[in-house]
C-alpha cells in the first residue's frame, strides 16, 4: 500500500506576502506551509549551533536557511528591513511576531477590545442572515487567533441573541 505523503501534491503552496495588515491569518498560513514542508520544529525551536557532527550541523543550517527564506519571501519589500538581519528563521518569526502581533500585554488589549466587538455586534435592519454570520465569524476567528477559546454553543446563542424580528 502506497505511504499516505507519496499520495500528495507534489506542487509547492503558493506563499502569501504579508503587507502588514492581518498577521493573524497569515501567521496562520505561513504555520500551515512550513509544517507541511516540515520546517515549522526549526521556526520554534531553532537549532543547535553547538552540534559536533560536522554534517549534522550543515545539514540543520541548510534547513534552517531554507525556512527562513520561505519566511523572507512570504514579506514584502517595504516590511524586508525588518527582518533582513536576523541570522536565523525563529529570529525572524519573533522579530515579525513581536512587532505586529505583540507581547502578552498587546495580545491582551486586542483581545479585550474583540470582546467587545463581539458582545457589542447586532444584526442591522435589512442585512442578511449569512452576512450577519460572516460579520460574527470574522470576529471569532480573530479572537481564536489569539489563543481564545470559543465555543460553537456561545456563538450560536451569540446570534440568537441579537437577530433582528423578521415579519
Amino acid at each position: 500500500m502506497a505511504e499516505y505523503t507519496s499520495m500528495l501534491p507534489t506542487a509547492l503552496t503558493p506563499i502569501p506576502v504579508f503587507k502588514g495588515d492581518g498577521y493573524e491569518y497569515w501567521s496562520i498560513r505561513m504555520k500551515t506551509i512550513l509544517r507541511s514542508r516540515d520546517l515549522w520544529d526549526l521556526v520554534v525551536t531553532g537549532f543547535d549551533k553547538t552540534e559536533q557532527d560536522l554534517n549534522k550541523l550543515k545539514a540543520a543550517q541548510k534547513r534552517d536557511a531554507y525556512a527562513m527564506a520561505v519566511i523572507q519571501q512570504a514579506v514584502h519589500d517595504q516590511l524586508f528591513s525588518r527582518v533582513a538581519a536576523a541570522s536565523t528563521a525563529k529570529e525572524t518569526w519573533e522579530i515579525l511576531k513581536m512587532e505586529f502581533e505583540g507581547d502578552s500585554q498587546v495580545k491582551s488589549v486586542k483581545l479585550q477590545g474583540l470582546r467587545r466587538d463581539f458582545e457589542n455586534l447586532a444584526m442591522k435592519e435589512g442585512e442578511l442572515i449569512g452576512e450577519y454570520f460572516g460579520r460574527v465569524m470574522a470576529i471569532v476567528s480573530q479572537k481564536r487567533a489569539y489563543g481564545e477559546v470559543i465555543t460553537h454553543q456561545s456563538i450560536v446563542e451569540k446570534i440568537l441573541r441579537s437577530l433582528t424580528t423578521f415579519y
